[in-house]
């Protein structure tokens, strides 16, 4: 089974493209298949009385990606042979994306709005969704309205809004349920940090995509949240779920070329006694030839 991990940058590139094309490498380095940025503006993130009551918010136009960076961002993922997929935070974004992004990615805070969906679907491109905080009705209607749209590649992620998620919360056989009613890949994107949840999500759920957010080295405006993965962690998990899988084997009980020298020292049934009365002769026919 191959599992599509995506590397989400998020917030964390400080506006740098350097950064930003260093977030490629790390992804790249790590054995991700995608990376993922965000292309959102502030005063078209927030209603105006949002940004009256919390004036703070304004404050994470720092955290805005520059669309100019999306052309070499797409190119450095192509030569690193990575997926470069993106989040439309207002509808302009998803013409602005077009040229340059493998795949559309809908935040879970986004799942309601129709037009958002629609425009993603109407690229042609595969779509991929998070549906933190919804009810199943909702994602399910988000899934009519893609499909509906034409949308012929989409992907339902498992989600928490939880920043960090609790794994006590993460409610993972709710991947089968949505498997089962939407009839679609259905996957993960994680908030909790947890190798464990990651190993469950895949191995005992079949989650077939694993979004995280990444950052570089704890730096980023995000990682203080506690949601973040380093380079390093996201490595070691992605290395032993491509071992979990190797484990697998084939499913015919059989003594495999190691176990060879071992079935000759099991106990005899005839006394109990190791090892069997061949190896037994074997190693005293050994002792007399060396008399």
């Amino acid at each position: 089974m191959s599992i599509r991990f995506v590397a989400e940058v998020s917030s964390n590139h400080h506006r740098s493209l350097d950064r930003c094309l260093a977030f490629v490498d790390a992804a790249a380095d790590a054995g991700c298949s995608d990376v993922k940025f965000q292309l959102f503006r502030i005063g078209e993130l927030f209603a105006p009385e949002a940004l009256r009551a919390h004036p703070m918010l304004l404050a994470r136009e720092a955290w805005e990606l520059d669309p100019a960076f999306l052309a070499p961002i797409a190119a450095r993922c192509r030569e690193r042979d990575v997926a470069f997929g993106c989040t439309p935070f207002f509808l302009e974004a998803v013409d602005l994306l077009e040229p340059h992004v493998a795949f559309y990615k809908i935040a879970s805070y986004e799942l309601l709005w129709d037009d958002l969906l629609r425009g993603c679907a109407r690229t042609g491109k595969p779509v991929v969704i998070s549906t933190g905080m919804a009810t199943l009705d909702e994602v399910g209607h988000a899934v009519s309205v893609l499909r509906e749209a034409g949308c012929a590649s989409l992907t339902v992620l498992h989600c928490v809004s939880g920043y960090p998620a609790r794994v006590e919360d993460c409610n993972l056989a709710a991947i089968e349920t949505m498997r089962t009613r939407f009839q679609c890949e259905i996957g993960w994107s994680d908030h909790s940090v947890s190798p464990a949840v990651l190993h469950r999500a895949i191995h005992r759920w079949g989650a077939s995509l694993i979004e995280f957010h990444l950052d570089l080295d704890g730096a980023g405006d995000e990682y203080k949240t506690g949601h973040c993965w380093l380079p390093d962690q996201i490595a070691d998990v992605i290395r032993s779920v491509g071992q979990g899988f190797v484990a697998d084997g084939t499913g015919i009980k059989q003594p495999r070329d190691s176990e060879a020298h071992e079935r000759g020292w099991r106990a005899d049934p005839s006394d109990g006694l190791r090892p069997l009365l061949a190896t037994r002769r074997a190693l005293g026919d050994g002792a007399a030839g060396h008399a």
